[in-house]
């Protein structure tokens, strides 16, 4: 049902698995892990401009967050009206909420993928998902990609003496299978690389939880959620690998590994190279507002520019215009109509012919 997951996954480990087994042989188990975490940084490196639009789209939610509240805060009880005025905000900026979770939702597969075939690989158990095969049968059955012949080189190979699609619960009817290509593998050199794998993929997952919450802003850090999600990253997710590790095979457990050691350098390179882009943008705004600012010690120009030629004057405050010069040229000031500071008065506008004034209407 998912052989569009699985025949990938098994390609990109077939490839890998040519390329070491042609160095250091077709049964090394040395050659089988570097073609797990080959195939671990294969499809990290596919879904790197992904990662770097997840950085971009969650810093942008964090700039976003002011308007966020603020339209909940506006339509908190009208949801259809809040869900279109958030669609409008995230087209305006540009933002993309599916970026934030595709390469998260993109390894997922990816981890389904490789454990199936790898469990594939020994298929003499009966649970869910196994055929309950016999260790014969089993070792002329091809898997995916694999043909029987790498099917049996894989049987062979063992990590410090473990299978490495072995794990420390699995029980002694799945490891009968490895019988026929180097004996029944003990659990004790499981133990003794599956622990070590265990304690690094633990640490590396508090590390990478880490880095990523002390990149978060004040603001995110105080919502409730974040912080509940914090820890669970922080302390939960790094138990939980420790906890499920017993049930995981070596394979997986390398993959873990691998794929933390990717995130936690890729991390560091994304968030640094953004860092530089932001401050470059910062350090660009500020000399272009110094540029606009006036020079230290320079008078502003207080003087009115001149119009240009052809331009119309333009009236200002406490001047006449010409229309209004020639309609009072009769308010003439006479020697007689001074004021007590010196100031002539203008006379009084004559009424039009033909117009009685209504004192003189009265008189009449």
């Amino acid at each position: 049902m998912l052989d569009f997951i699985y025949y990938p996954v098994s390609g990109i480990l077939w490839v890998w698995h040519k390329v070491f087994g042609a160095v250091l042989g077709a049964d090394s188990g040395f050659a089988w892990a570097l073609s797990v975490v080959f195939l671990v940084f294969t499809l990290r490196l596919i879904l790197y401009k992904p990662f770097v639009k997840q950085v971009r789209t969650t810093r942008q939610m964090q700039e976003l967050q002011p308007q966020i509240k603020a339209l909940q805060k506006k339509y908190g009880k009208d949801r259809q009206k809040l869900a279109v005025e958030m669609q409008k905000l995230q087209k305006e900026h540009g933002f993309n909420p599916i970026m934030g979770c595709l390469p998260v939702l993109a390894q997922a597969p990816v981890f389904i993928g490789l454990f199936h075939v790898l469990r594939s690989f020994n298929r003499t158990g009966t649970g869910i998902g196994q055929l309950g095969l016999t260790p014969e049968v089993n070792a002329e059955t091809p898997n995916y990609f694999f043909s029987v012949e790498d099917v049996q080189s894989f049987l062979s190979a063992r990590l410090f003496g473990a299978p490495i699609s072995a794990a420390i619960t699995s029980p002694e009817s799945q490891l009968r299978a490895f019988e026929p290509f180097g004996g029944i593998p003990s659990i004790g050199p499981i133990i003794a690389v599956s622990v070590p794998l265990m304690i690094i993929a633990s640490i590396a997952t508090h590390l990478n939880s880490r880095a990523s919450v002390a990149r978060q802003s004040e603001a995110a850090a105080a919502n409730p959620q974040s912080a509940i999600m914090n820890k669970l990253a922080l302390y939960v997710f790094p138990l939980g690998v420790l906890v499920g590790g017993p049930f995981l095979p070596v394979a997986i457990l390398l993959y873990w590994v691998s794929n933390n050691m990717w995130t936690y350098g890729q991390q560091h390179l994304v968030f640094g190279k953004i860092d530089k882009e932001e401050a470059a943008k910062k350090e660009a705004a500020l000399e272009r507002r110094n540029d606009n600012a006036p020079k230290p010690g320079a008078r502003p120009d207080a003087l009115k520019k001149k119009p240009a030629p052809g331009a119309k004057p333009t009236r200002t405050a406490g001047a006449e215009s010409p229309v209004e010069s020639t309609a009072d040229s009769d308010a003439q000031p006479t020697v007689g109509d001074s004021t007590s500071n010196g100031v002539a008065k203008p006379r009084k506008k004559k009424a039009p012919p033909g117009k009685v004034r209504p004192k003189q209407q009265r008189r009449r």
